[in-house]
């Protein structure tokens, strides 16, 4: 990695220095790690300034000089990884595929072309494998998470519409069967408002229910899909106000179209029939 790439990824230094340009061959091996590599192999001591050897077994000793912040180096979707980085002049591996990283305001389909230029104009036989825009590479990582999630969301719009069915289906049930009462009611003088609020009320009652039986088991099966998220936690709670304000709202709905046809039953023609 060369000095300026940390600015470039916005990797946020937490002790020591960074790379310089004086880490070049012949100086002494410096080497960057990232706080999880920091935490596993120095629990409880300090890294600055430990020796380390990775890669064959005649690799190099570096001396760590700094600790950088954690991030996701390969996929999105796999847990934190450990992360050494080095210079490309003291990169002692006979491979020299390099990546290079621009940060720039413009629009990455014009920058592309200028870019090749430069670098040919330095190497004509300099070979450019893959160029590719950071939401690019983030969207090829998140496919299968996307697909995953895109199923989650299909079952859940599945589960709420027949949530919806369910209950409007019990209370116009139960409107059907206590149509008596709702006229008796009435009769004696319950409004319609009264009456809306009497169906409605029970629907909710059964939403509540269920909505606490559902968070409870969310809870308990949000451990299984720690995996599928990124930059939320698993108990977010704002999802979760957000689910049971849909719930909530679907529910009403669902509620009022029942409650709506008792408040409108005739006491009249009710006690009549009975």
């Amino acid at each position: 990695m060369t000095p300026d790439y940390f600015e470039v990824m916005r990797i946020p230094l937490r002790r020591g220095r960074l790379l310089a340009a004086h880490d070049v061959a012949g100086a002494p091996r410096a080497a960057l790690v990232n706080e999880s590599f920091a935490k596993r192999r120095f629990p409880g001591g300090d890294a600055i300034g430990q020796r380390l050897r990775f890669g064959p077994d005649d690799g190099q000793w570096y001396t760590i000089v700094g600790i950088v912040g954690n991030v996701k180096q390969a996929s999105i979707a796999l847990i934190q990884q450990d992360a050494i980085y080095i210079t490309p002049r003291q990169w002692h591996w006979g491979d020299k595929l390099m990546s290079l990283v621009v940060r720039s305001p413009r629009d990455p389909a014009t920058l592309v072309p200028e870019i090749r230029r430069a670098i040919w104009s330095l190497d004509k036989d300099q070979p450019i494998v893959r160029v590719a825009t950071m939401d690019e590479l983030l969207a090829k990582s998140a496919v299968v998470r996307r697909f995953a999630l895109t199923l989650f969301e299909a079952f859940a719009l599945a589960a709420l519409l027949l949530a919806a069915v369910g209950i409007y289906g019990v209370l116009s049930g139960s409107v059907a069967e206590r149509t008596r009462e709702i006229g008796v009611r009435s009769a004696l003088g319950a409004s319609r408002g009264d009456i809306i609020a009497l169906v409605v009320r029970q629907g909710m009652i059964l939403t509540g229910v269920g909505v606490a039986i559902g968070l409870t088991g969310a809870v308990a099966a949000s451990r299984a899909l720690v995996t599928l998220l990124f930059g939320v936690s698993r108990l977010d709670p704002l999802t979760y106000i957000a689910v049971v304000v849909v719930l909530a709202a679907v529910s009403a709905i669902a509620c009022w179209l029942p409650a709506w046809r008792a408040a409108r039953i005739d006491p009249s023609v009710t006690l009549r029939s009975e």
